[in-house]
């Protein structure tokens, strides 16, 4: 084999190497799949188990969504404590007492 069938070769598999990859990812992820002739792969929506995942999902998204404002009001805090002057945070922590 010529270096050029070669190079060529190794581009041919880099490509369907490339295209396994992202399919598969894509389908670990549910991120909607091509078809051979580019259309979309729809997936069987009235399928119970895929109803109670994307459920699931919903839930722990909110939950999450809340639990990451908690976080950002915990973190505006420490961050007017740490740029606040050391009176003003001994005067709070007194009052507080």
């Amino acid at each position: 084999m010529s270096n050029t069938q070669t190079f060529i070769v190794v581009i041919v598999l880099m490509s369907t190497v490339g295209w396994v990859i992202t399919t598969w990812i894509r389908a670990k992820h549910g991120y909607p799949l091509d078809s051979e002739f580019g259309g979309k792969v729809i997936r069987d929506l009235d399928d119970p188990e895929a109803e109670r995942a994307i459920n699931l999902l919903s839930n722990e998204n909110q939950r999450l969504t809340g639990q990451i404002g908690r976080l950002e009001e915990r973190i505006a805090v420490l961050e007017r404590i740490a740029t606040d002057p050391a009176e003003r945070v001994a005067r709070d922590i007194d009052a507080l007492r």
